[in-house]
């Protein structure tokens, strides 16, 4: 018998075979995923998608399949040299930069059911302002839940990872929803149903709705750009290419409504930047009375809105604004500080020196003695940030048990909720008195099961909080008690939002 070091020496050397990642993801991926990876029934398979999915975890989803999906397991069909190269080619950049153009847009767009055939009144009994709407990220679904009672009315399937909160008319009638692989969703909770939909982009960030009810605002990664709605039926009216003053394209962060201001706020992730941009008359008049307008200011073609660039320092990440909406306060990542920018004079006024990451998005505000300040978790340090609103000068840190993602609280509440998301805690949550700024208990609902994001019933009374893990819950807290009034399993419930809270833009929750 000849050795296999003989058969190397006679020159017939072993060689692996040669994987076409391409093939392979024609033959088993691009049904779903798009022929170009742009998306299709499952989500685009591009490098900006699939950020905070992990190659090892992206491998075992391959073999296994995802639960509560239509992915399937590919072990038997594929070896695991395949799976490697299929993660590898995935994880790739295109050689050619996808596009998602006006057109693509249009031709996405669906109207599910006319306005005209929906019912004026709710199809069941519950107060509307007291619905939660809670996105289960586990296995891609809704849950409509009754605040009174703490029933869901309804459950249905969403489009894959609804990425930030959803968003709702002035009236609260209509939520939307924005995936992270670009489609938008409109559901009416009278008829719980989903009345249209439109894909904007192919890696979108959140949405954001105007406080008139005319307009819906999407922020993209990719491609470079901001996408504007009409609310009723989802057509698309503009599409803003971003870039700065000198063409440098810029993927968007976050796009915010600024309700007394009548005008949508942009945070950039590439750009030095941040934006102003009226979404009506009087917020455009407002915009050119309190402000003048810097030559690099725009107005876009055909189109009503203007754009008032902000320049600042650093690239800011998430704003937290002021209850007025005449400040902002940005996350810079390269220095840490909080960056202040006064909106009407459109600059920078203050910095807050600030450790670790702050949160700013997640941040809240409350009154001590009369005294407004804001609080921001800090996703680097366990901390929680108390800073004076009236001088931006930290008046102190408070000590958690790790890393936190999510504070919240109610006008009506004496406490706020902070998780300690990442840490090895991250099972716990710390309730602060508000007044006397210490932590007075904490709670851990499911030891080794990370319990994050609260949020408050309409007056306040009950707190929700939820567990993040596929076999999960919704856990219902007395708010000044702390007792526990009720749990329901559920999947994954990363994130519930009240529509009173979110609609009146209440104390104590993010915007």
């Amino acid at each position: 018998m000849v050795s296999l070091s003989q058969l190397n020496n006679l020159g017939y050397a072993q060689t692996k075979p040669v994987i076409d990642e391409n093939v392979l993801y024609q033959q088993h991926c691009q049904t779903c995923h798009g022929k170009n990876r742009l998306g299709g029934h499952g989500p685009a398979l591009l490098p900006g998608n699939l950020s905070r999915l992990k190659p090892v975890v992206a491998e075992k989803v391959i073999n296994d399949g995802r639960p509560a999906t239509q992915m399937p397991g590919f072990s038997s069909v594929l070896n695991q040299q395949q799976v490697t190269a299929l993660v590898k080619f995935i994880y790739q950049p295109p050689t050619k930069a996808p596009q998602w153009n006006l057109t693509a847009i249009k031709n996405s767009h669906r109207m599910l059911v006319p306005t005209s055939q929906l019912p004026k009144k709710p199809t069941y009994q519950a107060d509307i302002m007291n619905l939660f709407v809670v996105v289960e990220s586990g296995d891609h679904h809704v849950t409509i839940l009754n605040g009174d009672t703490f029933t869901p009315i309804h459950r249905f399937k969403s489009h894959y990872a609804l990425h930030g909160g959803p968003k709702f008319s002035p009236d609260g009638r209509f939520v939307y929803f924005a995936s992270r692989d670009g489609w938008v969703s409109k559901f009416d909770l009278y008829s719980l149903q989903t009345t249209a939909e439109v894909r904007v982009g192919l890696n979108t960030r959140n949405l954001a709705a105007s406080a008139d009810g005319y307009y819906l605002m999407a922020a993209n990664y990719l491609p470079n750009t901001l996408v504007l709605l009409n609310s009723q039926d989802l057509s698309v009216k503009d599409i803003i290419p971003v870039s700065d003053g000198h063409g440098k394209p810029s993927r968007v962060s976050a796009v915010y409504t600024a309700p007394p201001r009548n005008s949508f706020i942009v945070a950039l992730k590439d750009v030095k930047e941040v934006w102003e941009i009226p979404y009506n008359q009087q917020g455009a008049n407002q915009l050119r009375q309190l402000s003048v307008l810097p030559e690099q200011s725009l107005l876009l073609p055909a189109s009503p809105f203007t754009i008032k660039r902000i320049p600042v320092t650093d690239y800011l990440d998430d704003f937290f604004f002021d209850a007025n909406y005449q400040h902002l306060v940005g996350t810079s990542r390269e220095t840490h500080n909080g960056n202040v920018i006064q909106l009407d004079q459109g600059k920078k006024i203050a910095s807050i020196p600030l450790t670790g990451l702050p949160h700013l998005g997640s941040g809240i505000y409350w009154t001590i003695n009369k005294q407004s300040v804001m609080a921001t978790p800090n996703i680097k340090k366990g901390i929680i940030s108390i800073i004076d609103i009236n001088n931006w000068k930290v008046i102190k840190e408070i000590p958690t048990e790790g890393p936190g993602f999510f504070i919240r609280s109610h006008k009506n509440s004496p406490y706020a909720w902070a998780d300690v998301f990442f840490g090895p805690n991250k099972e716990k949550v710390h309730i602060i008195d508000k007044q006397q700024l210490e932590i007075i208990k904490t709670l851990a609902p499911m030891p080794g099961k990370n319990a994050a994001h609260v949020e408050f019933s309409k007056d306040g009374r009950y707190a929700l909080l939820s567990v993040w893990d596929m076999d999960g819950a919704l856990i219902v807290y007395d708010a000044k008690t702390l007792q526990e009034i009720k749990r329901l399993p559920m999947k994954k419930p990363s994130g519930k939002y009240n529509v009173y809270n979110k609609t009146h833009y209440a104390e104590g929750t993010s915007h």
